[in-house]
């Protein structure tokens, strides 16, 4: 499995949104807000750590990179760079589970930290690592961040959909949208990341992941193969009462320390924007596909309020599948 981001040196492609931050900062005209879209697990959390790295350590290499024995890059993996903080959802400290969002408090603690002085003299960096988490508290508090940004500050939002945050951040950002990887690019990172795997293994999980690595290596560590034949086998057909219990038993139940529920639901979702997107194209009314869309909006809901509020997950996929054929 590769690094946590803040920990990943190595970026694979997304070559034109490098050299759009590079030129943008040996420009002398950076922009105080970037927002980073693009697909789950593409790569955009590392490419904003990357370019942090590159910005604190003074902006050296085309490719935004930094030895990985610098002071900078050491500090940055450790999280201990006094010019660099991360907002994102926590682990709440009375219940010691993990935030259903990013609350406003943590906004506000980036907003006290990137008016200080730089402490080592460039620039102070916020990461927003899945901005469209914030509650809109969080996000009102953020706005007015990107409205009054304090000089030699930058923010960078990463978020795999735009559409859920204010239209007004998105209009104080500069968007730099981020493709899926392609599939030879899926395959290297595979064959160095899940060596232990078969070919005809790593080219299920490139189809299957859609350009994402981080889903596909998720896919390959908790039985995606398998679970992504239940979600083909629910697509299908409807399935019955009895056969919806066993799936639920199937997917909820943890086994060797992996949850596999969100695995289930992302490919749930991922499996029907895909049949969407091929009726369309096929020429489908897109009348007829609008109660797909709103049921994978739905599921999107549920998956986050099931986490979030720690709810039944047996309950959320039977659910789930009841009304997959009756939207």
């Amino acid at each position: 499995m590769p690094p946590e981001p803040r920990a990943n040196l190595r970026l694979s492609g997304h070559g034109g949104a490098v050299a759009a931050l590079r030129h943008a900062a040996l420009s002398g005209r950076l922009h105080h807000g970037w927002l980073l879209t693009g697909p789950k697990g593409i790569g955009k959390a590392t490419l904003a750590y990357r370019f942090a790295r590159w910005l604190l350590a003074g902006g050296q290499a085309e490719d935004l990179s930094v030895p990985e024995q610098s002071g900078v890059a050491r500090r940055i993996t450790a999280g201990t760079h006094p010019d660099l903080f991360t907002v994102e959802r926590r682990v709440n400290q009375k219940t010691d589970k993990l935030q259903a969002e990013i609350v406003i408090a943590t906004v506000q603690e980036a907003s006290a930290f990137m008016r200080l002085t730089p402490a080592e003299g460039g620039w102070r960096v916020v990461i927003v690592d899945g901005a469209e988490d914030m509650n809109p508290n969080a996000a009102n508090a953020l706005l007015k961040l990107l409205e009054e940004p304090p000089p030699r500050a930058i923010l960078l939002l990463t978020s795999a959909a735009p559409g859920r945050l204010l239209p007004t951040i998105r209009s104080r950002c500069r968007v730099l949208p981020m493709a899926p990887l392609p599939d030879e690019t899926m395959r290297a990172l595979l064959a160095d990341y899940a060596p232990e795997l078969a070919p005809k293994a790593h080219n299920s999980l490139v189809a299957l992941a859609e350009g994402s690595i981080g889903t596909a290596l998720a896919l390959a560590a908790e039985d995606g193969l398998a679970l992504a034949a239940l979600v083909e086998e629910a697509l299908d057909a409807p399935v019955a009462p009895a056969r919806a219990q066993a799936i639920a038993d199937t997917v909820a139940r943890t086994v060797e320390g992996a949850d596999r529920f969100e695995v289930f639901f992302a490919l749930l979702r991922t499996r029907m924007a895909a049949r969407v997107r091929a009726a369309a194209r096929g020429g489908k009314e897109a009348g007829s596909l609008v109660p797909t869309i709103a049921l994978w909006q739905d599921f999107g809901k549920l998956e986050r309020e099931v986490i979030g509020l720690n709810l039944d997950k047996r309950a959320a996929i039977i659910v789930a599948l009841g009304q997959l054929h009756y939207s």
